[in-house]
């Protein structure tokens, strides 16, 4: 069976390049945080989850904290997507329980290696 996916990013163009790379996987694409919560309610749950931290209406890090303080979610791992470097803001995101972090514009190779470790 296929390991699962939720892709979280209000940019198609971007989801479109990583769905491409992770094609190993089912891969379920929502375009921001809020849909991705409904679709997590109605009983779904992924192996990992990509987000990206910035997007309208919810943020990617308010999304980490609704996930990791939430008992039918806490344990699935979080990639965070970020096209701002801070180091500040990567250590913060790790203290609040993301598996991992890649920075914008980032390698596809590389995002599909970290994937695939986080899957192991």
């Amino acid at each position: 069976m296929k390991k699962s996916i939720l892709l979280v990013d209000d940019k198609p163009e971007i989801a479109k390049i990583i769905m491409l790379y992770l094609s190993l996987y089912e891969v379920k694409y929502v375009e921001n945080p809020i849909k991705a919560i409904a679709w997590l309610k109605e009983g779904n749950i992924p192996d990992t989850i990509i987000s990206d931290l910035n997007m309208p209406e919810m943020t990617g890090e308010d999304f980490l904290i609704y996930l990791k303080s939430n008992e039918m979610f806490k344990d699935i791992p979080v990639l965070i997507l970020s096209s701002v470097e801070s180091s500040a803001n990567r250590i913060r995101l790790f203290e609040e329980g993301a598996e991992d972090f890649i920075l914008k514009p980032f390698n596809p190779e590389e995002l599909r290696v970290r994937i695939k470790r986080i899957l192991r």
